[in-house]
């Protein structure tokens, strides 16, 4: 059983870049069998499906968001302004330490069908909901400047969702430094001119 998890996450981790790079619809069952060195009817002992694979790696980094972010917000003090930055900060490592699941996910997801497609949806609602409920928390305090939460909420994912396209692991920045910025970039941003 060991033996086959370990083939499945390597399949999942080979599709990841495949999917990173070239985009689910141009990567082939083919392709991803070739990288892993293996005929492609053979793929389909640990796979049913190109989607499966997507599937298993778009649940599997959903879950790490989710169980980031709620680390972070069980972790926070209360104060709204450092729970913010420790769930921008979760959500910036999550994707530094996982670059190649993270980019699929943020990227990817969509080329999903029915029902997976529907609860991923409904997952990511449920994800930004934290963000934008906490920004409401915040204006309401008077830690945060009045703005539309749904917005402000949108603009800091949006912003995070961009680290796949430029972050390079063994780069001049490092995972810590980078949640570091974006936290820092978000409470500046909802806290208005403070001059």
């Amino acid at each position: 059983m060991v033996e086959l998890n370990s083939r499945r996450r390597a399949i999942e981790d080979v599709a990841s870049e495949l999917f990173r790079a070239h985009g689910y619809a141009a990567t082939s069952v083919r392709d991803i069998a070739r990288a892993l060195d293996i005929q492609g009817p053979s793929l389909y002992a640990h796979v049913a499906s190109k989607e499966n694979v997507l599937w298993a790696i778009v649940d599997r980094t959903a879950g790490r968001f989710e169980g980031a972010a709620d680390a972070a917000i069980g972790a926070a003090s209360g104060d709204v302004q450092a729970t913010l930055a420790a769930l921008v900060r979760a959500h910036a490592r999550v994707i530094t330490e996982d670059v190649g699941s993270a980019g699929v996910f943020i990227h990817e997801w969509r080329a999903l069908t029915g029902e997976r497609r529907a609860a991923v949806l409904e997952r990511r609602d449920a994800y930004e909901r934290r963000f934008r409920e906490l920004i409401e928390a915040g204006i309401a305090t008077g830690d945060f400047e009045m703005t539309d939460p749904a917005v402000a909420a949108f603009a800091i994912l949006s912003a995070l969702n961009g680290i796949p396209g430029w972050f390079r692991p063994g780069g001049r920045l490092t995972t810590d430094r980078v949640a570091d910025h974006f936290a820092e970039l978000a409470l500046r941003m909802l806290q208005g001119d403070t001059r």
